[in-house]
């Protein structure tokens, strides 16, 4: 017999006890007795039960929060690494766009320091030049100066 049954059993017993005034009943205390000792004996399977069923929820709740706190870890770690990530692909932008303002100031200065070496080797080639012209200029004269003495010579 279950629980349930025993203690069906037990209210039966009570209610068919016989009523004296002053709220007070008699009843056949060999069948409470008999009841209460079959409960005894039936109570040990049913808590046992009961603790089965407890331990079981007890275990149900830890594996879930267990697998809850790993989801949980899981998706920091991958938060984690995705802000890690674009972290990366910012700097890798950041360091780009350093990187080709430097090359760009760098190409500047390069042009600008070769159309300076140009500029002055066309100035020393252009002063060289007019010197060297300025001195055919000289000895053209020179040469037309001695012309007329030398046909005034021949003469």
């Amino acid at each position: 017999m279950s629980i349930e049954e025993l203690l069906e059993q037990l209210d039966e017993t009570l209610d068919s006890g016989i009523k004296i005034p002053g709220k007070r009943t008699v009843v056949d205390i060999e069948k409470i007795r008999a009841v209460v000792d079959d409960i005894r004996l039936n109570m040990p399977g049913e808590i046992k039960q009961a603790r089965g069923i407890v331990a079981d929820r007890a275990d149900i709740i830890t594996n879930a929060k267990r697998e809850a706190d790993s989801i949980i870890r899981s998706a920091e770690e991958r938060a984690k690494a995705m802000v890690a990530q674009e972290e990366i692909t910012k700097l890798a932008q950041e360091k780009a766009g350093e990187l080709i303002a430097n090359a760009q100031a760098k190409s500047r200065e390069m042009r600008k320091a070769a159309q300076d070496f140009v500029d002055e080797i066309m100035r020393r080639a252009d002063d060289g030049l007019t010197a060297n012209l300025a001195e055919i200029r000289k000895t053209r004269a020179s040469l037309k100066q001695q012309i007329p003495t030398a046909t005034q010579r021949s003469e």
